[in-house]
């Protein structure tokens, strides 16, 4: 089995963020992950991969014009039946994350993705649509970065 996290990130943050993720994934055992930056994607793995985790840094409450960019010009991907989460990273806790998160998962719904959060059943980190690491805040949120990473890969591993 296979997880692509893919993202953009001009400061280097959300690079931060994609690779303390990908170490969760791979707690979890068994899969293969690559982080890959948008303007570096290594299609044939993102073809074969069952899950995709897609990481954006906030700007006014809505994803990176690259982000928006790679998925307008996908269509090369068959994305349909793959499973897929998001995460974001904000300076502030009112960033307006949540619609950052909304808005990637609207678009792989479009693609026909299997959207996962990594739920609040679990209990903390509660990931309500997705993962948001709160730059200002930094307790903790290494984990918890960690932890959504082996969620995501447990439910790959669930459904595949």
């Amino acid at each position: 089995m296979k997880i692509s996290i893919l993202y953009s990130s001009k400061t280097g943050k959300t690079e931060r963020v994609a690779k303390l993720i990908e170490e969760g994934v791979k707690r979890s055992g068994n899969i293969e992950v690559k982080t890959m930056n948008l303007d570096a994607v290594d299609k044939k793995f993102l073809q074969e991969s069952e899950g995709i985790i897609f990481g954006t840094p906030t700007y006014y409450a809505n994803i990176s014009w690259e982000m928006k960019k790679w998925i307008d010009e996908s269509s090369e991907f068959n994305l349909e039946g793959k499973l897929g989460a998001a995460f974001s990273t904000a300076n502030s806790i009112a960033g307006g994350s949540d619609i950052a998160l909304l808005t990637i998962l609207n678009h792989l719904m479009v693609k026909g993705m299997l959207v996962y959060s990594g739920g609040v059943a679990f209990g903390k980190p509660k990931t309500h649509l997705g993962y948001v690491h709160i730059n200002e805040i930094q307790e903790n949120e290494d984990e918890n970065a960690r932890i959504f990473g082996e969620r995501i890969a447990n439910k790959v591993k669930q459904i595949f």
